[in-house]
């Protein structure tokens, strides 16, 4: 018969873990962590210095707090999930991107270290971006760093939030830029860009991928396909009308993860998803915004991992 893992002792380190993250990981002071936990300033205190006594803060948090673990447990369990990882919400800030990215990085840092050579695709975001700062410098040059999709806006410049290059720079890897942009004219001449040598080559790299990560985008006004012009107010309302709810790599989807028989489908140019494959696709996303795309993926199949915050994964099995 298993034992209940809730003794007073795990209880406590779950406290002083939670301290440690609120202190350590979003910056807030004792005063501000004793008021979240409704605890007196001296015991936050205490907390805190226990955190570090037992060990469980180093440059990430290691402990894993049991509330998350469950969440992470039964994220797998209701969406058949391969990898499920919750991290702590700051209760007054729940959209904290910190914890989500050190979480990420580390499960990358996972797959980096090995000896052999491994294929990471990225999709594009803040999220990712975000992942990729909290990585440490490594010497990787076995591996391949490849992007899933074109960094190209609709005035020719650069996006922002483009993770490939840096996470390249940063572990000493070749990279493959995906060299075509977001979205074609027509099909017609999408066929004819992705008939190309080099388009081939990095949509055949993203198909072997042995980890992809990507971002997931929302669905409304804040949409980032509408905000950076790819999508206009009439394109938008179109594609609510016929049940958009999320996106990945500019694949926009309905409520079931079903990607949409569309004229803007049609002239998307990303590596297709990997659907299917059984190969590692973890979704690094989090935000109450994002909660709608988020599900669908997660019921389409369209990822079969997520990390997410402890708020996100509350609401997802609500």
């Amino acid at each position: 018969m298993s034992q209940n893992r809730f003794t007073p002792e795990t209880t406590r380190l779950d406290d002083a873990a939670r301290a440690g993250w609120l202190y350590f990981v979003a910056g807030n002071t004792q005063d501000e962590i004793a008021r979240k936990m409704a605890v007196s300033r001296q015991t936050a205190q205490r907390l805190v210095a226990m955190a570090i006594g037992e060990g469980l803060v180093k440059v990430r948090l290691d402990h894993p707090i049991g509330r998350c673990m469950d969440l992470a447990a039964a994220l797998r369990d209701r969406f058949g999930l391969q990898t499920a990882e919750v991290v702590p919400s700051d209760p007054e800030a729940p959209e904290l991107l910190t914890g989500v990215a050190i979480t990420a990085a580390a499960l990358l840092e996972r797959v980096l270290k090995s000896p052999e050579r491994r294929i990471v695709s990225l999709g594009t975001g803040r999220n990712l971006r975000a992942m990729v700062e909290q990585l440490p410098r490594m010497s990787c040059p076995q591996h391949v760093v490849v992007s899933r999709l074109g960094n190209m806006m609709q005035d020719g410049s650069a996006t922002p939030y483009n993770a490939t290059i840096r996470l390249a720079e940063r572990i000493g890897a070749p990279h493959y830029p995906y060299p075509l942009p977001v979205l074609a004219g027509d099909a017609a001449e999408l066929a004819a860009m992705q008939a190309q040598q080099a388009a081939r080559n990095t949509i055949d790299l993203c198909a072997r991928a042995d980890l992809s990560l990507v971002g997931i985008g929302q669905m409304d006004m804040t949409a980032p396909l509408h905000v950076d012009g790819f999508l206009s107010d009439a394109e938008m309302d179109q594609l609510h009308r016929a049940g958009a709810v999320g996106e990945i790599t500019s694949w926009v989807y309905d409520d079931r993860g079903r990607v949409i028989d569309c004229d803007f489908n049609r002239r998307v140019a990303s590596a297709p998803l990997p659907v299917g494959s059984g190969r590692p696709v973890v979704a690094v996303a989090s935000g109450q915004a994002k909660l709608p795309a988020i599900r669908g993926a997660l019921i389409g199949g369209l990822v079969n991992g997520l990390v997410t915050s402890e708020a996100s994964a509350e609401r997802l099995l609500g």
